[in-house]
């Protein structure tokens, strides 16, 4: 196995696909000579050609029609959205057409579009560029999410995501692009979609999350253990639509207390529906209120307010003290 940074994985997931596969497309802006703006591309237009690895024009909205024109004419493109801050200008080819093409055809067609992107805090970046819209597509069927927060999950999730024949939206915070390195097989190996993976385990409090703030998480577990012997168990979604709720549930049974931690703004996002499912499905195992750390419902500030605004380990300290304390 290799050491990969997360975007290296990336990369390499790409490359076993458009090699395994002649029918997957790989385009964006400045996604081919340049190889994108964080590199995730780079070298698959010298490897592949650019018939298969192309450059668009500076439109969003082409690029989701364009997604959508391929994919039902059997194509599966890779799209890519250069910052998730620009997807309102294609949430009409991915919502209204590329997730409704399997119902609205009755099965004859079908979308399988992978359209990645770039978001999340943390790295001072200009205005619509780190925001977390992911919470937008939780109501909207069709469509499925991923957000990995480490390299072996983004490789797997991403070949997953590009073989899955229903239109994912790929999701990589640039925050975790470089960050680390982890061992990464070579070769191809999947990791299903709509499945969470625990990676801590615990008996006495769950934290669910998913991207870069399953670090923060995991940070924050540490912490309270040193403080109060308590032990956290942190659950990383991977997928947030669907929802891997029967994980989420499973280790709620358990522990009997839980927090949810996201990066995104705190109203109608994953951390409220999940907090929902799980009053609906466990709340007889709950012995206090299911807490969550966002944050603010504010629009995402400049970067001289990012390390304020954006969810901290102290904050999610807090929280677990505050619902062990219950």
């Amino acid at each position: 196995m290799a050491q990969m940074t997360m975007v290296q994985a990336i990369t390499d997931a790409l490359r076993v696909e458009l090699a395994r596969d002649e029918k997957v497309l790989v385009f964006g802006e400045d996604v081919g000579v340049n190889g994108g703006v964080f590199r995730a591309t780079d070298g698959l237009q010298k490897e592949f050609g650019e018939h298969r690895v192309f450059d668009t024009p500076l439109a969003e909205s082409g690029i989701g029609g364009l997604a959508v024109g391929l994919s039902i004419n059997g194509f599966r493109p890779v799209a890519e959205i250069q910052f998730f801050g620009f997807v309102f200008e294609t949430f009409d080819a991915i919502a209204s057409q590329a997730a409704r093409m399997r119902y609205r055809s009755g099965g004859r067609y079908h979308s399988p579009i992978t359209f990645r992107s770039p978001f999340g805090g943390g790295v001072k970046t200009p205005e619509l560029h780190a925001d977390s819209l992911e919470g937008l597509f939780l109501q909207t069927p069709g469509v499925k999410v991923v957000i990995p927060s480490n390299p072996y999950d983004a490789k797997g999730l991403l070949i997953s995501s590009i073989r899955d024949n229903d239109p994912v939206i790929f999701l990589e915070h640039m925050k975790l692009y470089r960050s680390f390195r982890q061992e990464v097989p070579e070769g191809e190996y999947t990791i299903p979609l709509g499945k969470a993976n625990v990676v801590r385990e615990g008996t006495d409090v769950t934290i669910v999350t998913y991207g870069a703030m399953v670090h923060t998480s995991l940070k924050a577990a540490e912490e309270i253990e040193k403080m109060r012997g308590a032990k956290v168990e942190v659950i990383d979604l991977r997928t947030i639509n669907p929802l891997d709720m029967d994980t989420v549930i499973e280790s709620v049974k358990k522990t009997n207390r839980a927090i949810v931690v996201q990066e995104a703004q705190k109203s109608a996002g994953v951390a409220a529906e999940v907090m929902a499912q799980i009053n609906e499905r466990a709340i007889l195992h709950l012995e206090a209120p299911v807490l969550r750390v966002t944050a603010p419902d504010t629009v995402y500030p400049f970067a001289q307010a990012e390390d304020i605004w954006l969810p901290d380990v102290q904050r999610v300290v807090d929280k677990l003290v505050q619902v062990l304390d219950f």
